[in-house]
């Protein structure tokens, strides 16, 4: 427990300290946009990486029963994260989380502003509902915790770098997911990023399914959601 405590905050740290923009402008200064995006993403993936290493050390302590109903949840939901994830970091978005730079932000801002960080606790909170355990509370609880909070402090920064263009920029978003939508504030779009982020999605998904959960997690979704 303790080392997957260590990898978890490791894991949290190295996302929050570059967040503050005077370290990461320093970065970026130092290293360049692209390499330090290139390096800051490798590092995440090996930290990640040891998170769920270390979090399949810890014993098994269940909480509730599983049930297949869950595993569906994680099925349907779980995707919809991932694309709104990979959408998100290759749109353009000066409102939130994202890798490009640009004045225009690209059509998936018109179903969130934070569609990152929205993807990534909805990712989670799917997780959460199909392991009922005390890891999974820790971690996939954490990792939804970690990205609905910073939602806030997006919200702070992007209204005081774009002063006067934070409300012609946000009139035509929100920060729940479809929000704007629905109340007819703007229209469902599309792009090329929204359209590379669905292939992609649907390939993952495919793999995962196809046996690549089992072998990198010890667990067959299809089978749990069979049982």
């Amino acid at each position: 427990m303790v080392e997957f405590l260590l990898a978890l905050f490791v894991f949290l740290a190295l996302h929050s300290i570059p967040a503050i923009p005077a370290i990461r402008e320093r970065l970026i200064s130092l290293l360049g946009r692209t390499a330090y995006f290139s390096l800051y993403s490798f590092v995440s993936i090996l930290v990640l990486g040891w998170v769920f290493y270390a979090a399949l050390n810890v014993d098994y302590l269940p909480l509730w029963e599983p049930a297949a109903w869950q595993a569906w949840v994680t099925l349907l939901a779980a995707p919809v994260g991932v694309f709104l994830v990979l959408a998100g970091l290759f749109s353009v978005n000066p409102l939130s989380v994202s890798i490009r730079q640009g004045p225009r932000p690209g059509a998936i801002v018109s179903i969130t502003r934070h569609p990152v960080l929205w993807g990534f606790a909805i990712w989670a909170l799917s997780h959460l509902v199909a392991n009922g355990d005390l890891r999974s509370l820790i971690l996939f609880g954490g990792f939804a915790l970690f990205a609905l909070g910073t939602i806030p402090m997006m919200e702070k920064r992007a209204r005081r770098r774009l002063g006067d263009q934070w409300q012609r920029q946000s009139a035509k978003t929100s920060i729940l997911p479809f929000a704007a939508l629905f109340t007819g504030r703007t229209p469902l779009s599309g792009d090329t990023p929204i359209a590379i982020a669905a292939v992609a999605t649907a390939a993952l998904t495919l793999w995962l399914l196809a046996g690549g959960h089992a072998a990198l997690f010890f667990a067959d979704p299809l089978l749990l959601a069979a049982a």
